[in-house]
């Protein structure tokens, strides 16, 4: 399972539509979350527009907070992207097996059984984040509620029992021709997050657009993916993205 969790204050301004990179993310089946980080309660309209529509096109969803609530909200975007993106492989199935019904025709057992399954694998499924933070001049008063919310968010990933990975990137880079930067190839020791923030040096344009790209690539050519093409030992195929061996 394959996400892209973009932290931003919104208004990309440079390349490419970051609307049309989500989409391109989704088709590769990669979802894409954004959390808008807000001091004072306020955004610009264009900002908040455009925090929603990269999530849109993303398949995924988004929230604009204030710093105190953002490691609270990204933990909770984490878990409830795991479980949508399950509930449609369930229900996909489901549909294969009742045809035009629908998993709330379920006799009440089964139903409850179904959902017993997906709140299991919410837990065991194998999870891959990319986070993407936005490191743009205007977010520098906004990097310490950042670096708290992702220090939870690695607490979180280390307390699941399933495989967990996380890369980290920043954009722009460290030139004007570097769209975005990684920080953190992927690993499964997620506390190397905690370490990440005294590297990160906020600066420049806002090119959101280039940097999920970037990412995107990343996650075609990374060589630690092989993995995703072989079924797990919970009977989760990541790259058939369904659960065969639990709906019946």
């Amino acid at each position: 399972m394959k996400q892209i969790l973009l932290i931003t204050d919104g208004c990309s301004n440079v390349g490419e539509s970051p609307v049309m990179a989500a989409a391109h993310a989704r088709q590769e089946g990669i979802t894409v979350n954004v959390v808008g980080v807000v001091d004072y309660g306020t955004i610009g309209e264009l900002g908040s527009r455009e925090i929603a529509d990269i999530a849109k096109a993303g398949g995924g969803i988004s929230r604009i907070v204030g710093t105190p609530q953002l490691a609270q909200t990204i933990q909770m975007m984490t878990r409830k992207t795991v479980v949508q993106t399950i509930q449609q492989a369930v229900n996909k199935e489901v549909k294969k097996i009742l045809g035009d019904g629908s998993l709330e025709e379920l006799p009440p057992l089964q139903r409850s059984q179904v959902v017993t399954v997906v709140d299991e694998l919410t837990e065991t499924t194998p999870l891959r984040i990319a986070l993407l933070i936005d490191a743009s001049a205007s977010m520098k008063p906004k990097l310490g509620a950042v670096e708290d919310a992702i220090r939870d968010l690695a607490l979180s990933l280390e307390a699941r029992e399933g495989k967990s990975e996380i890369a980290v990137f920043h954009f722009p880079g460290r030139s004007s021709s570097e769209e975005a930067m990684l920080d953190i190839d992927w690993t499964h020791n997620v506390s190397e997050v905690r370490s990440l923030f005294s590297k990160l040096k906020m600066r420049g344009a806002t090119p959101t657009g280039p940097a999920i790209f970037k990412v995107i690539e990343h996650y075609r050519y990374d060589t630690l993916d092989e993995h995703r093409d072989r079924p797990t030992d919970d009977g989760y195929d990541e790259k058939e993205g369904m659960i065969g061996g639990y709906v019946v």
